[in-house]
C-alpha cells in the first residue's frame, strides 16, 4: 500500500510480508524489512515494538482515504492511495473551455454519497464539494478556488462520470 504523510515530501511503499517464530509481524517499508510486534490493540489505540523501540498510537479519525493519528504524542496524517488523491485534489485544475475556472469536475466516475455545500454558500479552495464512492473507496471531490456556489448540478445517489461537472462558482 503506498501512504504519504502530510508534511513529509516522500512517499513510502508498505506490505506485510509474513511473520516470524515470536509471531512479530515482518513489513518491508520502501525495500527494507522491519519487525513489528504487537503488544495491544483497540478499536482507538494500538501499543507496539518496532524494531525493538516501543510506540504508542491513537486514531482520532479515519477515513477511506486519510488516517489521522497521534503517534507518540506527534499528530500526523497519513494519506492511503496518494496518487489518486493527487488527482482528486486536481480535479477542476484540467484546461477547458472558458468556464473551466468557474467548474468543479470530477476526475473519477463514482456515485456521489454526500455534498458538502448548498446553493450561494461561500467555499475556500480545499474545501469539500462533494464525496464519491468509487472503486470501494470514499473521495472527496475540492475546491480548486475560493468563490460562491452558484449551482449544483449532482444529488446524493447519483452516478457520475469523469469530468463531470459537480457544481459552479461565482
Amino acid at each position: 500500500m503506498e501512504i504519504k504523510i502530510d508534511d513529509i515530501n516522500k512517499e513510502f511503499e508498505g506490505k506485510i510480508k509474513g511473520f516470524d517464530k515470536n509471531n512479530n509481524m515482518i513489513i518491508e517499508i520502501n525495500g527494507s524489512e522491519h519487525l513489528i510486534g504487537i503488544i495491544d490493540i483497540r478499536t482507538d489505540k494500538f501499543e507496539f515494538m518496532l524494531d525493538n523501540t516501543y510506540h504508542e498510537t491513537k486514531i482520532s479519525e479515519a477515513t477511506s482515504t486519510e488516517l489521522k493519528i497521534i503517534l507518540d504524542n506527534l499528530p500526523m496524517v497519513l494519506k492511503k492511495h496518494s496518487k489518486l488523491s493527487e488527482i482528486i485534489e486536481k480535479s477542476s485544475a484540467s484546461s477547458g473551455g472558458p468556464n473551466s475556472q468557474n467548474t468543479i469536475s470530477s476526475q473519477i466516475p463514482g456515485r456521489v454519497i454526500s455534498i458538502a455545500i448548498h446553493k450561494g454558500d461561500s467555499v475556500k479552495q480545499g474545501d469539500n464539494i462533494v464525496v464519491l464512492e468509487s472503486m470501494k473507496m470514499q473521495v472527496a471531490i475540492k475546491s480548486h478556488r475560493d468563490g460562491i456556489i452558484k449551482e449544483l448540478k449532482v444529488k446524493e445517489g447519483q452516478s457520475i462520470s469523469r469530468n463531470d461537472t459537480v457544481a459552479v462558482l461565482e
